[in-house]
């Protein structure tokens, strides 16, 4: 005899349907006393996972926020580089607390995640719980930010039924805490330059799929090189000269300088006055994805329907991935024919086109501005085969990989 549902997991049956398959994203409903109701979490992380929630004081933060009558879903972060996102729906289900995550925004690296947990080390049973994590964080659920934000804004909109927008949940409201990351033993200088060109023209792009190469970046300089004692002055100075070449990009990218100049003062003045690692770390990212959303903003087409701008958005955040007209048709509610003859009628091109473009147009930044061979870019992009990738480099642009990278890399 099949268990009814009960209200709680019928609402994250829900919830799940909003997510593409396969996708790594966990939402939790808790009671307003703080005790997990239901989760989309399958065993065997479930419990390890939930119990990191506890330990890092998320349901304490989802209780007092839920008693706040916040109308807005806040992001909670942990000494480990863990973030969840809360919200709650304010009328139907009164006291219910709707948890979404963990995730890591990059690959976390086992002996950093077990140095910062020594001081949750308290109890034996903590010191197995700790662990446990430890030993699956190759499982971990790993996006970038912005996926996880627009996965989160998606859920949230669901619940309350709010339309904001994915800039929300970048205002830095919790000071999320991330590891800061190790200085290489030698600066190559060049690597630093290509991946600093790279950060730059997708903001002039406005290219909303940048975490990979802001991890990129950030393993391989962890600032501008200020002799001294004290880490916050250096960050806070790497920030400032981060944020004055972020909003020149953007003003080639389109950005008023009425808009630009007034944006990045506040920043910086944010900047100086901040006195925390973790303050500074979060400022660090909402600048960059403020910019970034602003350019993406202007470049975006207003006749385009909101199904067709969704599945154009999508594509960008998912030139990584193996793109399926299936995947979007689900995406947008609409059949396979039906959306490709839409998509089509509206941005001129054929949807597998677009794809396709999309892909080459992250391919060719690639080429310019890192030193990833051929096959590298092509497996990095979900192309078959590396001849494959290059049969469509040359329909597109003209011209083999090779030949691009030759005239354009420096």
């Amino acid at each position: 005899m099949e268990i009814p549902m009960t209200p709680e997991e019928q609402n994250l049956l829900l919830l799940e349907r909003l997510i593409p398959a396969g996708e790594k994203f966990y939402v939790w409903c808790y009671g307003e006393s703080g005790r997990c109701l239901a989760t989309s979490c399958p065993e065997p992380e479930r419990d390890v996972l939930e119990k990191a929630f506890r330990i890092f004081g998320g349901v304490e933060k989802a209780i007092d926020y839920a008693a706040s009558k916040e109308t807005l879903p806040i992001l909670v972060g942990s000494p480990i580089g863990m973030q969840w996102a809360v919200t709650f729906e304010p009328v139907r289900n009164r006291g219910l607390i709707f948890v979404m995550g963990p995730v890591f925004y990059s690959m976390p690296v086992k002996n950093q995640v077990r140095e910062a947990l020594r001081p949750y080390r308290d109890t034996i049973e903590d010191a197995i719980w700790a662990g446990e994590l430890t030993e699956r964080l190759g499982s971990m659920p790993v996006m970038p930010h912005a996926i996880f934000v627009r996965y989160v804004t998606m859920v949230h909109n669901t619940l309350t039924g709010q339309k904001l927008d994915v800039s929300i949940l970048f205002s830095g409201q919790d000071g999320e805490q991330t590891f800061p990351i190790p200085a290489p033993v030698k600066r190559d200088r060049t690597e630093i330059y290509l991946a600093e060109r790279t950060l730059l023209q997708m903001v002039r792009n406005g290219d909303i799929n940048y975490q990979d190469a802001l991890n990129r970046s950030s393993r391989l300089s962890s600032g501008v090189p200020v002799e001294g004692r004290d880490p916050l002055q250096k960050f806070r100075i790497s920030i400032i000269v981060f944020t004055s070449l972020v909003c020149r990009a953007a003003m080639e990218g389109g950005l008023s300088p009425e808009v630009a100049y007034p944006l990045g003062d506040s920043y910086i003045e944010a900047a100086v006055q901040s006195r925390d690692l973790g303050e500074l770390n979060t400022l660090s990212l909402s600048m960059y994805h403020d910019f970034i959303y602003r350019v993406h903003s202007l470049n975006s087409n207003p006749d385009y329907s909101a199904a067709v701008q969704k599945c154009c958005d999508y594509i960008e955040l998912s030139v990584g991935r193996n793109i399926r007209i299936a995947d979007l048709a689900a995406l947008t509610g609409y059949t396979e024919y039906y959306l490709s003859e839409k998509f089509k009628k509206e941005t001129g091109t054929p949807l597998f086109l677009y794809i396709r473009c999309a892909k080459i147009e992250r391919a060719k930044l690639l080429l310019e501005s890192t030193t990833l061979s051929v096959r590298e870019i092509a497996e990095a992009l979900a192309f078959n085969t590396p001849n494959y990738f290059s049969k469509c480099f040359r329909e597109i642009v003209g011209c083999t990989p090779a030949q691009y990278r030759k005239v354009h890399s420096r």
